[in-house]
């Protein structure tokens, strides 16, 4: 049986009284916005420590990966003639074969962290969530604070670091998911695109604290690089382990009695017939019985087969492929900066439209001609470069936040496995975990097809984009039909969150 969170069992004797449900899904928002910057902080630092353990030759004086430079971080450390070992490097990454050494483990980790995605989806719908995302940011710690103990034990073996490298990406798997399946789970989808949108900034935030806390300790050893970011996250999973309410049925928060049975009419307004159960007060700290009875886990197969989730997830690989080649040349404050804005406007617009499949589809299309014109028009000055750069950015990210946070949870609470809601960790797991193969696969075709030129990198972007949108073409198609034989029945409603009556939405009837 589920129990209630120890954190929220003290605030309850505090206060006296039970928070509402609007107060339960601004906390959710929070902690799990919390917890997901916490995993992608904890990845930053192999990015930092590589100028160190392998110091390139041909670096020009002066230019080191954000955020070390005059703003954020010395840039005295780095040549302090004190430590010779940053001239010299780390054995085994200061050999001729270090760059190549560094990619295996950089390879290696998103291999696991892929594969690690389809099990930890499948554990996710079966487990409770509070505890298998506690349990996995803190493992995930431990591995990233191990790496960095290999600077302080004196480790120069490859296979040491590899091993971390993997067992870590191993537990990051179970972040995605986890977090994915929580919101899904407080929140119906009138309005998710852009709540999840603007939710989907903690990647942004994790990655910037990420990098701040790595380059702020760099100083003292490049092991505490690691150990500060791991410390850090096994922070945040007893943070959540304290404080996260997984399930809105385990504070009494149920269907509304008799809106069951008009649940094909409107499928997908959940915020609409949610309400305060009549839980007695003394029971309030385990999980309704009624509610964990009907629920089972759904297998891969399964999941797969829900209409849309095989197209998104192909979506994805390419959006992916093109997201994590191009945002790796960008500054890393452009990135973060477009991704952010990217994310928040298809949210808006698909929710507006009540169309995900033509709001990605049409995004992934209009990168096409973004790429173009940066390539062709980026070298005129250093504003028409940075202008084209963020209005390429913005059109490749936002397709790839939106299939990973609203499709995600749009298609785990799909119609047709209506009564059994546990398949969001799967269905978030099996189409992230595809795209996670085409972010390992980019750069490294990137790394061979631009030995014939750079040119030849983009039309391979571009091509990746006008696949991820044709792959779209028939779900994109429907949605149109159904918008042009139902117009009225598009309304986004304005009913507000208790409302007994709900419109037909169309989303999920792809």
């Amino acid at each position: 049986m589920r129990g209630t969170p120890p954190g929220i069992l003290l605030i309850r004797s505090i206060r006296g009284r039970d928070w509402s449900f609007a107060t339960y899904r601004y906390f959710v928002l929070f902690i799990t916005f919390i917890a997901y910057a916490c995993y992608h902080a904890s990845r930053k630092p192999t990015s930092i420590v590589k100028s160190v353990l392998y110091p390139d030759p041909k670096r020009i004086p002066g230019q080191y990966p954000w955020p070390i430079g005059k703003f954020f971080i010395k840039e005295n450390f780095v040549d302090n003639d004190i430590s010779t070992l940053r001239y010299a490097g780390w054995a085994p990454f200061n050999e001729p074969d270090g760059p190549s050494k560094l990619g295996e483990i950089d390879v290696a980790f998103l291999a696991c962290y892929s594969l690690g995605m389809f099990v930890a989806g499948h554990l996710g719908d079966r487990l409770d969530l509070r505890l298998f995302l506690a349990n996995g940011m803190i493992g995930s710690g431990i591995f990233v604070g191990l790496f960095g103990m290999g600077c302080f034990w004196n480790v120069h073996a490859f296979w040491y670091f590899l091993v971390m490298q993997m067992a870590a990406g191993l537990f990051q798997a179970t972040g995605w998911p986890s977090v994915v399946a929580v919101i899904g789970s407080w929140f119906g989808k009138r309005k998710r695109g852009l709540i999840m949108g603007i939710w989907n900034a903690h990647t942004s935030v994790g990655n910037i604290t990420g990098s701040l806390l790595a380059a702020s300790v760099l100083d003292y050893g490049w092991g505490w690089s690691f150990i500060v970011p791991g410390a850090f996250i096994i922070m945040g999973g007893i943070m959540v382990y304290l404080f996260l309410p997984a399930y809105p049925e385990d504070f009494g928060f149920n269907c509304l009695p008799g809106v069951a049975s008009n649940l094909q009419e409107t499928p997908n307004d959940e915020e609409a017939r949610i309400t305060k159960g009549n839980v007695p007060r003394g029971e309030t700290n385990v999980v309704s019985q009624h509610g964990m009875v009907r629920r089972r886990g759904v297998g891969l197969l399964e999941a797969c087969l829900i209409p849309g989730v095989i197209p998104f997830a192909l979506c994805l690989f390419f959006a992916k492929l093109v997201a994590y080649t191009f945002l790796y040349w960008l500054p890393f404050y452009l990135s973060q900066t477009g991704g952010i804005v990217g994310g928040i406007l298809a949210g808006h617009i698909s929710d507006k439209l009540g169309a995900r499949a033509t709001t990605a589809a049409s995004f992934m299309y209009a990168a096409i001609p973004s790429m173009l014109l940066y390539r062709t028009f980026g070298n005129v000055s250093v504003n028409v470069n940075l202008v084209l750069m963020m209005i390429t950015g913005l059109f490749i990210n936002g397709p790839y936040a939106l299939i990973t946070t609203a499709v995600s949870a749009d298609l785990g609470t799909h119609s047709s496995i209506r009564g059994d809601s546990r398949a969001l960790a799967t269905v978030t797991a099996i189409i992230d975990g595809t795209g996670s193969v085409g972010a390992a696969l980019g750069p490294l075709l990137t790394g061979f097809i631009s030995t014939k030129g750079w040119d030849a990198v983009f039309v391979m972007l571009m091509i990746g984009a006008l696949i991820a949108g044709l792959l779209l073409s028939g779900l994109v198609i429907a949605e149109l039909s159904e918008r042009t034989c139902n117009p009225m029945s598009q309304s986004s409603g304005q009913q507000s969150l208790g409302d007994h009556v709900t419109q037909p939405l169309l989303r999920d009837r792809r």
